[in-house]
């Protein structure tokens, strides 16, 4: 059987994406309980689809739509709301493409056979257009177009490309979060309050821009052993652990060791339909971002019936890009409960690809690394972030449940605690996750209140939250410490640890040093074990 290659900047593959022909027995779905355990939350009694939900999509080129473009005109598997080329609309039958078509499947296909994650969201795609003529600004235009659609409410945009260092206008460029593209997706993450899921970088002289973000997440992919997606895959760049030269540090991983892979989804062989509608097999980081942008879309219409029903501790902070952002990596699998629930009710174990797990990751390890290099938190489980995201939002000013989130602020030189209501139980795993933004703002010479071709953002640094877990009966300035994560460079704590002894907890969030504004807005999730 002979193999079609398709060479892209946008595939997350340094090399190519391969496209392979699929044999006649389809792979198990990436959307089951062996891949993202997405499919339960389609069905009764959860019912979830995406419905009137808006998710987004840029790449160099754009899927086509029915009706439009000549290249889909016998598929309507791919519903979309509108298209782009950058920030005005589509020309039909322009910059049409099989690799945005394969990523947009994965988001909202309606075939039965090869569904997508969120099928009756909304999805907006903006195509940049040719990367001979343009670059990072161009990028950002179409960044902001699509985050502005659906009347400003759109709640997650996928990124199944970058740039590579090489086109950086920047003298000697590193990854240091400052090239425009990332300062642009740091900026409409806070601005637009819309969650960017950012294509890992994969594979050497691959598209780390925009991977070096703050305010995203970069997703890496895993593949299947024994038909379950629980290693990550081999063509994913290796962790800064696994001795990088000289000349990938910096250029090919963040600089001052900051972790880049937030999150693992499916992304080896996965089954899709090209827009002749013919079956394929795709494989790269492209194909396990846009699992993780659907099930934000999946979460969100989830969020937004209980806010119709006026349900009691939910609020509107539940679509903030903060909290979405917390609930899908603390609800990552990590490792396999042994079906007591010490660990959290986990479905699987995640290896590296060293055949590692992640009790073996210097982030397990050390307090001050809250990311494993290769695993980020773990794998994707779109039914594990309903149960987190569903648990609710919980204030600190009363006695919190085992599983819940909560949105709020604290002031430099604070701490807010949250006091567990129910004894944990011993030997069993806390998750907990924090997350805040990075502060970059608009240098808007022309006051028209957003991004323009030809201006550029500020940087004004990262504030330091650290997070504990503690006795209940812990003072703040004594110890009392159970575990903490206390990195100085990230914008993400996470912590996952064993209860020593059964015994009354609660968690702490430290504001420790002030960069930017003395007040800093955070996400909180958590998931616990209380003693029955």
């Amino acid at each position: 059987m002979t193999m079609k290659k398709l060479t892209w900047i946008i595939c997350g593959f340094s090399a190519s994406c391969l496209t392979v022909p699929v044999l006649a027995v389809v792979l198990p779905s990436s959307l089951g309980t062996n891949g993202i355990d997405a499919l339960k939350l389609h069905q009764s009694p959860y019912n979830l689809l995406g419905r009137k939900i808006a998710i987004g999509q840029v790449e160099i080129g754009r899927p086509g739509m029915f009706g439009w473009d000549k290249a889909v005109s016998k598929n309507r598997a791919v519903s979309l709301a509108a298209v782009f080329l950058r920030n005005a609309p589509a020309k039909s039958n322009n910059g049409v493409d099989p690799h945005a078509y394969n990523v947009a499947g994965v988001m909202v296909s309606r075939d039965k056979a090869l569904r997508g994650v969120a099928p009756e969201a909304k999805l907006y795609s903006s195509a940049v257009g040719s990367t001979k003529s343009m670059g990072q600004p161009e990028e950002c235009l179409s960044a902001q177009h699509i985050a502005v659609q659906n009347g400003g409410d759109v709640r997650a945009i996928n990124f199944s490309f970058g740039e590579p260092l090489n086109r950086d206008p920047r003298p000697e460029a590193i990854l240091d979060g400052n090239a425009l593209l990332t300062l642009c997706v740091d900026w409409s993450s806070r601005v637009h309050d819309v969650l960017y899921a950012i294509a890992g970088n994969q594979g050497k002289g691959g598209i780390p821009i925009p991977t070096d973000n703050y305010n995203a997440i970069n997703v890496a992919f895993s593949s299947r052993r024994g038909g379950i997606f629980n290693k990550v895959d081999v063509s994913n760049l290796a962790g800064v652990n696994q001795g990088v030269s000289g000349r990938l540090a910096g250029r090919e991983f963040n600089i001052d060791g900051r972790r880049s892979v937030g999150i693992v989804a499916p992304g080896s062989n996965i089954a899709m339909l090209n827009p002749d509608g013919k079956l394929n097999k795709v494989t790269g980081t492209s194909f396990a971002a846009p699992h993780l942008t659907a099930t934000v879309a999946l979460l969100q219409e989830f969020g937004d019936r209980q806010l119709r029903t006026k349900q009691p501790n939910w609020s509107i902070d539940s679509r903030r890009q903060q909290v979405m952002k917390a609930v899908l990596l603390n609800s990552a699998d990590k490792v396999q409960d042994s079906g007591d629930g010490l660990k959290l009710g986990m479905t699987r174990t995640l290896i590296d690809k060293q055949n590692q797990d992640w009790l073996s990751s210097d982030a397990y390890q050390n307090p001050k690394i809250p990311l494993d290099a290769q695993m980020g938190t773990g794998h994707l489980n779109a039914f594990r972030a309903y149960q987190q995201f569903s648990a609710g939002e919980w204030q600190p000013n009363a006695p919190i449940p085992a599983i819940g989130w909560d949105y709020r602020q604290v002031d430099v030189g604070k701490s807010v605690d949250y006091e567990l209501a129910k004894p944990l139980k011993q030997n069993s795993f806390v998750a907990i996750t924090l997350s805040w933004n990075r502060l970059v703002e608009l240098n808007d010479t022309n006051k028209n209140q957003q991004f323009d071709v030809g201006e550029n953002f500020r940087d004004r640094g990262l504030n330091n939250l650290d997070l504990y877990l503690v006795k209940a009966d812990a003072k703040s300035t004594e110890p009392g410490v159970i575990c903490s994560s206390i990195s100085e460079i990230d914008s993400v704590e996470h912590l996952f640890c064993p209860v020593p002894a059964n015994g009354n907890y609660k968690i702490r969030v430290q504001f420790k040093k002030q960069v930017n504004e003395a007040t800093q807005p955070y996400a909180l999730a958590w998931w616990t074990v209380p003693t029955n």
